[in-house]
Formats: C-alpha cells, sequence, structure tokens
C-alpha cells in the first residue's frame, strides 16, 4: 500500500510502499478513505510529544471501510464504514480506566503516535476504540470530527454552561466548536492572530458575535475561554479576559511555554484547566450530537501525496478551516 511515513523526528515525510497491515484478534483492517491532518501532527513531527513510534505513520482522525476483522462476533461488518480517533487503545483495568476516566490511561496508546495511523491507504485498528459514524455526511466532512470536532467538543464540556464564549485559535477545532456553541444559544467570541482578516470574517460567517486580534479585550467579559493554539501567551490574554468566576480551558496536547501572570488575573475564583486526549464516549455523544446540528465543515482536500504540503500549510496558517488527505484506494486487500 502506499503510505507517508515519518522515518526521524524533524524530517520529511517519505512516501513509501509498505505491506498492507496484518489483523490481530480484536481489530478490524479499513481501507482509508480520508483522514483530516491535525496539529497534533506537527507536534509529532516536531518532537513536541516524545517517544513516537520510529518509523511511523502520522493521521489521528480517520475516516475507513472495514475490509476484514479477525474473530466472530464482531461490532463491524465488512462494508461499514468507521471512525479512528486520537486513542487507540487503554489497558482497561487501571484506576482511571475503571472510574470512566480512560483518557488519562498510563498506558494508553494513540493513533498516527504509537501506532501507525491513516496516511495510508490502509490501516488496522481495535475495534472498541473506533466509532460509528451517521449517515449523510461525506467521508472528508467527517473526518475532522475525529479530533478537532472531539476535543473541541470536551473543551466545551469542561467549559460548564459559559454563554459568553471566548474562543482563542480559530482553526479546525474553533470552527467547529462555534457551531456548536451557537446551536445552544451562546455567545461566540473568536480570537485570531492578529492582522488575520480572512480568519475574523470566517468566523462571524459562523455566528461569532465579535472577531478580533487575540492581543485585544473583548467588548464584554467572557464567562469562559476555549484556547486551542499552542501558544502559553494566550493563558493570560484569556485570564484577563474572563469574567470573576470564569474559566480557561486549554484544549491542546501540547502548548509552548505559559508566561508567568500575577496572581490577580487568576483571583476571583477563576479557573485555569487542561483537557486530555477524549474517551469513547465523547466520540459517542458528539457523534450523536452532530446528527442534530447542522454543522458546516470547512475542508481542504489534498491528495495522499501532498501530506508533506498539508502539513507546511498548516504550520504557516494558511488553512480556513481544516486540512484533509482524500486517500480511498482501489487496490485489493
Amino acid at each position: 500500500m502506499r503510505a507517508m511515513v515519518l522515518d526521524r523526528v524533524g524530517t520529511p515525510l517519505r512516501p513509501a510502499w509498505v505491506p498492507i497491515p496484518d489483523v490481530a484478534p480484536g481489530q478490524v483492517l479499513l481501507r482509508v478513505r480520508a483522514c483530516a491532518v491535525c496539529r497534533t501532527d506537527l507536534h509529532v513531527v516536531d518532537g513536541d510529544l516524545p517517544d513516537p513510534k520510529l518509523p511511523l505513520i502520522l493521521g489521528h482522525e480517520i475516516v475507513g471501510e472495514v475490509v476484514s476483522c479477525q474473530g466472530r462476533g464482531g461490532r463491524f461488518r465488512p462494508g461499514a464504514r468507521v471512525g479512528v480517533p486520537w486513542l487507540g487503545w487503554t489497558c482497561g483495568h487501571c484506576r482511571y480506566c475503571l472510574s470512566e476516566r480512560e483518557n488519562l490511561c498510563g498506558e494508553a496508546r494513540f493513533t498516527g503516535y504509537q501506532l501507525d495511523g491513516g496516511y495510508a491507504e490502509y490501516v488496522v485498528a481495535d475495534e472498541r476504540f473506533c466509532l460509528d459514524l451517521p449517515d449523510g455526511h461525506a467521508d472528508a466532512d467527517l473526518a475532522p470530527l475525529l479530533c478537532a470536532g472531539l476535543i473541541g467538543y470536551r473543551t466545551l464540556l469542561a467549559a460548564g454552561d459559559a454563554e459568553r464564549l471566548g474562543l482563542y485559535g480559530f482553526g479546525a477545532a474553533a470552527h467547529l466548536i462555534a457551531q456548536v456553541a451557537r446551536h445552544e444559544g451562546r455567545k461566540v467570541f473568536a480570537f485570531v492572530r492578529p492582522g488575520d482578516t480572512r480568519a475574523e470574517a470566517f468566523a462571524r460567517s459562523l455566528g461569532a458575535v465579535w472577531a478580533g486580534p487575540s492581543t485585544a479585550l473583548p467588548p464584554e467579559e467572557l464567562d469562559a475561554a476555549l484556547i486551542f493554539a499552542p501558544a502559553g501567551e494566550l493563558v493570560p490574554a484569556a485570564l484577563r479576559a474572563v469574567a470573576r468566576g470564569g474559566t480557561v480551558v486549554c484544549g491542546g496536547i501540547h502548548m509552548s511555554a505559559i508566561p508567568s501572570f500575577p496572581y490577580e488575573l487568576l483571583w476571583g475564583e477563576r479557573v485555569l484547566r487542561s483537557v486530555a486526549n477524549l474517551t469513547r464516549r465523547d466520540g459517542e455523544a458528539f457523534l450523536a450530537l452532530c446528527s442534530k446540528v447542522p454543522l458546516r465543515t470547512e475542508i481542504v482536500p489534498y491528495p495522499l501525496a501532498e501530506a508533506a504540503i498539508a502539513l507546511a500549510d498548516l504550520r504557516a496558517g494558511h488553512l480556513t478551516g481544516a486540512a484533509v488527505l482524500t486517500v480511498a484506494s482501489d487496490a485489493p486487500a
């Protein structure tokens, strides 16, 4: 099969022909139909996340068609369309797994990081961690939901019932969660890179009542702020923008160093917290919600062979919405 392979951290992806992976008991073999490109992929390439499996096939927002599975009585049958997210395996018996916090499992393994992912024509996945996908959506539109949507949804849940919601970094996750928040009747304030008027206009088109640079204060105090950009300097900026009792949630898996800030920014019962990974329950709940909310997924398609170009465009901030590799292969399994 064709694949884009990372041989060493800090090097470009290499196009390669590699064997179609074998299927172990409890796994499914999927023909990849689409795989979205996530900022976490950049963090893996850049070495911000330690000790990736090498050589590695990136990609953890996978829409695939079941080709085969090992054993009888499994969840899926050949031909089913399923999603593969970041969380690819957990131990199932630690204190976190047993308390519905499998996202914090110390033995967890992640797709496109410790497990080969979807920058390829085929992928194997643990069927327990695959997600049923709603009908009525194109493959490329569904792919960003499997990380940008899921982690954005978990980040939104951490903000509680905040009415005035700030979104810092208006990319793949924010553009989806802005629509969910508007559907729920919240007011959305979008913060973008200074000077990025295109992103400001995009945020307004999705219902933001205000859009401006991340260095500015919004016209109203916020009840909560969600940070999706991996920039630590946004933490004190968001704390300045939230009202007393407000919450700032860091939604990324990696962030640059947070600069020191005066205690008065946190005082007043403000809350600063992070979210980590996702659970299968998050996936099921969010995808069920997507059947009710008319989400507009803004995508920029790339062929598999241009995965490195998609990553470069993401790094440079050239994308509005999410990059998606259109991978579907006619090669026999």
